[in-house]
């Protein structure tokens, strides 16, 4: 369709035109554009929205389930843990129900950083006192809105094109208005919003030390191997859980998260994947929308679990 210094050389691979997956010690990433020059297809499941709703009963993150250690001298710090992560571990902790309010959605370099700032901001207020409640060292991450054919990252240099829509690296957020299509997709601010909720879910495992967790896995396994691919789909899949779980924490809501941009974000996700890229590192299209739903129906941490979660589903 979520550190460290660098590890070595950055290496980018381009599979079709769709995927690019940057090389990080740490664990930075680029959305799996898996963009298509043909109509979305009937969503293949309904859409459905969060049971609760109202913000009044919308459930805190607990903090039952937090690192039982006095915090450091230095502060909040990561927790380097993977399926048995402290965020994992409640099943009624989800994001508050919260009003978010964007600009209309204007398809120009200006409209798009106007949205995706404001964005951010909605994004920084969801996750942030969700992971402070864990005694996570929250930072909301730098935004860039590229505009050249290239820009340079902590990761390297990243081409833009039809392959880039958006790309994490190192606490920095790009969004390249080249690379978002919007002659494909118009004015639909649903598709861009949980396109760039799925990026900044990356931030939300970076600052909780889930990224680096993951990388170590993949560094060890080979990120080729069949296990470091696992892992790569794992982190990816989360990534989407978390986006899903946004918009549905904020859909009807009274802001300018509307209905309409939730159900077409529902059906997107089924038009992005592995099977869409021909690559192995990010999920099948029907697990991509498998997992997205099931952060967007139920507002649950615990639903986006990927790293519990058998092969058969992050496959």
């Amino acid at each position: 369709m979520i550190i460290g210094l660098c590890l070595g050389a950055v290496a980018v691979l381009v599979l079709g035109v769709v995927t690019i997956v940057a090389l990080r010690g740490s664990g930075s990433t680029v959305t799996n554009a898996g963009y298509q020059n043909t109509p979305s297809p009937v969503p293949s499941s309904p859409y459905e929205l969060p049971p609760n709703n109202d913000p009044s009963s919308t459930p805190a993150p607990s903090t039952s389930d937090a690192p039982s250690t006095e915090p450091s001298s230095t502060g909040p710090q990561k927790v380097l843990k993977l399926a048995d992560h402290p965020i994992l571990q409640d099943p009624n902790a989800g994001l508050q129900n919260r009003v978010c309010t964007l600009p209309p959605w204007v398809s120009t370099q200006e409209g798009a950083e106007a949205f995706f700032t404001a964005a951010s901001k909605c994004l920084d207020a969801a996750w942030g006192p969700f992971l402070e409640a864990y005694n996570l060292p929250f930072t909301s991450p730098a935004l860039h809105f590229p505009t050249g054919p290239s820009f340079e990252t902590e990761c390297g240099t990243i081409q833009v094109g039809i392959a880039t829509a958006a790309y994490y690296c190192e606490n920095n957020l790009y969004v390249p208005f080249k690379g978002l299509q919007t002659d494909q997709y118009g004015n639909n601010p649903g598709v861009y919003l949980a396109l760039f909720a799925h990026e900044y879910g990356h931030h939300v495992q970076e600052v909780a030390g889930i990224m680096d967790a993951a990388w170590q896995k993949i560094y060890a396994a080979g990120q080729n191997s069949p296990d470091g691919l696992d892992m790569s789909r794992r982190k990816e899949l989360q990534a989407q859980c978390f986006s899903g779980m946004f918009l549905g924490a904020h859909v009807d809501q009274g802001g300018t998260v509307t209905r309409d941009m939730y159900n077409k974000a529902w059906n997107d996700q089924e038009t992005r994947g592995d099977n869409t890229s021909h690559s192995h590192d990010h999920g099948t299209n029907a697990h991509y929308a498998q997992w997205w739903r099931a952060g967007a129906r139920s507002n649950r941490i615990t639903d986006c679990n990927t790293f519990a979660a058998p092969a058969s589903d992050v496959s």
